[in-house]
């Protein structure tokens, strides 16, 4: 779990004018509160910057997820267990993230699409 939090706050975000890393800004952010505290400033602004969190629960990723058959998810190399929470996230409304190795086999799957859709259009 340290990991994860080493690997959010070592991302980078613009504040102030410059791309500094979100652990750097944490301590801006405990000095504004410091300083606030004892009176050296008025108000503190924690709502500078805005953390967002990078969500792939688009419409076309559910699409695609929607339109594999279990048969092509096992050939991608998604096991049954994967493959079918995947599945259910997408019928649920709730938003979800996907590993980068899911989204790595995805990509293939378009790609394995497009070469069957190309060598099947008939020829004018």
């Amino acid at each position: 779990m340290t990991e994860e939090v080493n690997v959010w706050f070592n991302k980078t975000v613009e504040y102030q004018g410059k791309e500094l890393m979100w652990s750097y800004v944490m301590v801006l952010k405990a000095r504004e509160l410091a300083h606030h505290l004892t009176g050296k400033k008025q108000s503190v602004n924690f709502m500078k910057p805005e953390y967002q969190v990078d969500s792939v629960d688009s419409d076309d990723i559910r699409r695609k997820i929607q339109s594999i058959s279990y048969a092509d998810g096992k050939n991608l190399g998604f096991s049954k267990g994967t493959f079918y929470y995947m599945k259910k996230n997408v019928e649920s409304e709730k938003p979800f993230f996907l590993n980068q190795h899911v989204m790595t086999r995805l990509d293939q799957w378009d790609q394995s699409v497009d070469q069957r859709g190309s060598t099947s259009d008939p020829v004018e």
